[in-house]
């Protein structure tokens, strides 16, 4: 099983981080890369089991099921229902942590997932740098760092 990761240091409070992060249906506020969020059958955000549809900047589009949902470790995990991506499975976890003596956060983005062994290092390139990368920097941005 394939692993892709990447962590980044984000200038604010990892309270401050979690409450934007939390809303599972709250990414395209922050993430650059998503055009529109909905939670499919109109229930709310924070229940495990609820599936959002993600619609991407380039008209793809992205089903995941919440999975996890943790406020004590800032965590959450999500699985894929349905992407453009070629995996047979894919689960995915947003992690913040707080960093000991400062306001900033240390946030973990990764996921494991299952591929032709060919697509591997392209697919960890598309999730870590294109889609982890590219949402912890919007993430940034949007906290105003």
């Amino acid at each position: 099983m394939a692993k892709s990761y990447l962590s980044a240091v984000i200038e604010a409070p990892a309270e401050q981080v979690w409450r934007v992060v939390r809303d599972f249906n709250g990414l395209p506020t922050w993430h650059p890369a998503i055009e529109t969020s909905e939670i499919e059958g109109g229930g709310v955000a924070d229940a495990v089991g609820c599936v959002r549809r993600l619609t991407l900047a380039d008209g793809g589009v992205v089903r995941e099921r919440l999975m996890v949902l943790d406020d004590i470790e800032r965590s959450y995990t999500y699985d894929f229902l349905e992407s453009p991506f070629p995996v047979r499975s894919y689960r995915s976890t947003i992690r913040i942590a707080s960093i000991t003596g400062t306001e900033h956060s240390f946030v973990e983005w990764y996921s494991h997932y299952d591929a032709e062994a060919a697509d591997e290092e392209s697919l960890d390139e598309t999730f870590a740098h294109g889609v982890y990368r590219t949402g912890l920097n919007g993430l940034s941005e949007y906290l105003g760092r």
